[in-house]
């Protein structure tokens, strides 16, 4: 039997995945573009060039091809947003199925 980290899921136990909520959009990043800026490719067909806020920093640590959601800024909205979360494989393999992502 292989060992499990407390805090990591299999792909079985997907109990809740965060789904997106008023102007929140799902993306997938397509490069790092220095610091904490990056360029994702959104659902919605924009591109936006997008930050991690400063309270996140250190703890959301992304890659090219990671499924994130995005809350588009208020102004300059098809162009800037925010990355507010970081899906696992198994979580955006649930929102693939569900429909969400549209790959």
């Amino acid at each position: 039997m292989a060992y499990v980290r407390p805090n990591e899921q299999t792909p079985e136990e997907i109990e809740r995945t965060r789904t997106p909520r008023g102007k929140e959009v799902l993306g997938i990043l397509e490069q790092r573009l220095g610091g904490t800026r990056m360029l994702i490719k959104c659902f919605d067909g924009n591109t936006r060039v997008c930050r991690v806020p400063g309270r996140l920093k250190r703890r959301l640590w992304l890659r090219e091809g990671d499924t994130v959601l995005v809350e588009p800024w208020e102004f300059d909205s098809d162009k800037k947003g925010d990355v507010l979360f970081k899906y696992t494989k198994s979580q955006a393999e649930w929102l693939r199925r569900k429909g969400f992502l549209k790959i």
